[in-house]
């Protein structure tokens, strides 16, 4: 592992493959949503592990309906040619009512392998 200071990038520098996993998740298209990411992917999210593409769908339609919130991207930051932070502030009616949760992308072949959320 080498250690690459995070720098902090412009959300329009993301990605592609993040731009539009995250642009379709804000607009519930599940289908492009998943196509954002490697048929073998994971996703964890709430300590909970999401592996593969059905198990990334039913996570992204459950999260979906959920609960009710705003999500608004505050920061971006890439760590290496591979690794990219999305920072992002949620408010709703989950628990709590208010967070900033981290969005720790890996990609492989310009598409995301994995995906963890934590605040």
């Amino acid at each position: 592992m080498s250690s690459h200071q995070p720098r902090t990038i412009t959300p329009s520098d993301l990605p592609k493959a993040i731009t539009r996993y995250l642009g379709a998740h804000h607009a519930h298209d599940t289908a492009t949503a998943v196509a954002a990411f490697t048929s073998d992917a994971t996703v964890t999210d709430d300590g909970r592990t999401y592996r593969g593409a059905a198990a990334i769908e039913q996570w992204l339609n459950r999260s979906a309906s959920e609960f009710t919130y705003t999500i608004e991207l505050t920061e971006a930051q890439q760590t290496d040619p591979t690794h990219y932070v999305a920072t992002h502030h949620l408010e709703g009616d989950f628990p709590g009512g208010v967070v900033d949760l981290r969005y720790q992308f890996s990609l492989r072949d310009d598409l995301i392998e994995r995906l963890v959320i934590e605040p």
